[in-house]
């Protein structure tokens, strides 16, 4: 054909080193012998086929995975690994590995996370990685979405969420479950674990820590007792320091995680130090509700050169219902509007530290009434940078009167969902855990006094949950009260941690040089005073 020209043929980008991050040339295709090899031992697989080394603690949990498949035991296990610690990375190094010692014999691997976009989509492309390799380049093939095939071996990925309908299928080589921490007792009993009923095939619990009862938990604790009884290794745990003593990256990105949010918080102690949290503890220990109580004395109007920003809480729908604290009997809603100001500087590391200075509350007061005082409180007595305002339900007209008196740059309406909810949580947490949020001391004025033990009941009393997919719920329980100063102290650390600061200057000063100039020099006499 005229002006046909063939395309030159694409070269096989080399591989990119996971541990060094360096290119690497493409591996040799293995040799029979390397084969053979392979096939007996899922780390000679790794490093013959794959041209990847397994760390030592992935290493443990891969062969114990595959010896119980070698020697059908059957058996149930349980693998935590902190973050980015190699979990998927293993689990897709074995898949590909039974994929290659059953294509022959046929098979099936059943693989489910707790969403099937993006969390198994995501683990099928990670198994597509693992099969690009010598041995299975050309020989593999996806049949649909969600099941990947090479010679009669089967893989298939699924949505393991309440609503998803995964019945009918069959697991006879392993089951995995990807995140299990996030799933729930009643699909792995009803729907997953009958996959294995003809077959006994192993099971794998892969995961963090969360909540002591949710079902990778539950198995851990079980495994745990047979392995006192015959001692067997069913459960595989591997905190941060597991790859901190082999990587100094990873090692220095915990620690300023652990810097950035404090050792408490739910964080750090669950996906990273791999502690279950109990779901009824309290949000603020003893510890860290010591650590918030400053020596700064409270403030009643703004000062000069300062940068305020507060947070409020507008009367109306009760909180504690929405994360299930169910409500006592002839109790409401919040009954008071609070504001919490605070104000707010910089560490050296550039986070924001917030310092309260001031509670303000209105209960039984109109509408009209609140709209004034709060345009008046941080357009006039505080000058507030911003202001962040529960916009939920009744709170929509408040903020909205507010961003039109105060200006729509400085006030930002906050709506409560589960979602923002949590995320207002965390931030609040890493804002106690880490030293960057004090209150005033014990004040002369007695109102302040009563919103200042107000706010200390509420943060001894506040609760937290710890719902699916690292989702924070928290408030106050309705039998213990009203929960007003806590959510204002929530949006004004958002406030706080959302805000720029202020330029340090919009003019650079000249140097002093023309300072002591003379008029004889040819200076004029009051540059002096310009300089």
């Amino acid at each position: 054909m005229s002006g046909y020209r063939r395309r030159p043929k694409r070269r096989a980008p080399d591989r990119l080193s996971t541990d060094t991050r360096e290119r690497v040339p493409e591996a040799a295709p293995p040799s029979r012998q390397d084969i053979r090899t392979a096939a007996g031992d899922v780390d000679a697989w790794a490093r013959t086929v794959l041209g990847r080394t397994l760390r030592p603690y992935q290493r443990e949990v891969a062969r114990a995975v595959a010896d119980s498949i070698r020697y059908q035991r059957g058996h149930t296990i349980t693998v935590m690994m902190a973050r980015q610690m190699g979990k998927n990375e293993t689990s897709a190094i074995l898949e590909s590995y039974l994929l290659a010692l059953f294509r022959d014999v046929g098979g099936a691997i059943v693989k489910a996370a707790p969403t099937l976009r993006p969390q198994a989509v995501n683990s099928r492309r990670r198994l597509i990685r693992m099969l690009d390799n010598p041995l299975a380049r050309g020989a593999w093939e996806l049949e649909d979405s969600t099941m990947l095939r090479w010679g009669a071996a089967e893989c298939h990925f699924f949505s393991a969420s309440p609503a998803a309908n995964i019945v009918g299928a069959t697991a006879d080589i392993l089951l995995e479950l990807d995140e299990a921490q996030d799933l729930t007792h009643e699909k792995i009993d009803r729907d997953l674990r009958p996959m294995v009923a003809s077959t006994n095939a192993t099971r794998v619990y892969y995961g963090t820590a969360w909540d002591a009862d949710n079902p990778l938990e539950t198995q851990k604790r079980h495994n745990l007792e047979l392995e006192a009884r015959d001692g067997i290794r069913r459960h595989f745990e591997y905190d941060w320091t597991a790859l901190a003593r082999l990587s100094d990256n990873y090692r220095k990105f915990v620690e300023g995680e652990f810097a950035r949010l404090g050792p408490d918080h739910p964080s750090v102690q669950t996906q990273y130090l791999l502690k279950a949290i109990d779901d009824a503890g309290k949000l603020f220990p003893r510890a860290m509700r010591e650590a918030l109580l400053g020596d700064h004395p409270a403030e009643l109007a703004g000062t000069d050169g300062s940068w305020y920003v507060c947070g409020i809480d507008v009367a109306g729908q009760d909180s504690a219902l929405a994360i299930g604290l169910v409500a006592e009997p002839g109790q409401g809603g919040r009954d008071a509007t609070v504001v919490t100001v605070g104000r707010v500087s910089h560490n050296e590391d550039h986070e924001p530290v917030l310092h309260v200075v001031a509670h303000f509350a209105w209960a039984g007061a109109s509408h009209v009434t609140q709209h004034a005082m709060m345009a008046q409180l941080v357009a006039g007595t505080f000058e507030c940078a911003k202001v962040v305002i529960d916009a939920t339900g009744l709170g929509a007209a408040p903020a909205a009167f507010l961003a039109r008196r105060v200006g729509i740059s400085r006030v930002e309406p906050f709506v409560f969902t589960m979602p923002s909810k949590s995320r207002l949580g965390y931030n609040l947490l890493a804002f106690a855990g880490t030293g960057r949020l004090k209150l005033y001391a014990q004040p002369a004025d007695e109102e302040l006094q009563r919103h200042r033990a107000r706010l200390l009941r509420e943060l001894e009393a506040a609760r937290y949950a710890l719902k699916g997919m690292e989702t924070l719920s928290f408030g106050v329980p309705s039998r213990e009260g009203h929960d007003d100063y806590l959510m204002s102290l929530a949006l004004c650390a958002y406030a706080a941690a959302t805000t720029p600061p202020p330029p340090v200057s919009d003019v650079i000063p000249p140097e002093d040089r023309y300072r002591h100039q003379t008029p004889e020099s040819g200076y004029p006499e009051q540059w002096d005073r310009v300089w």
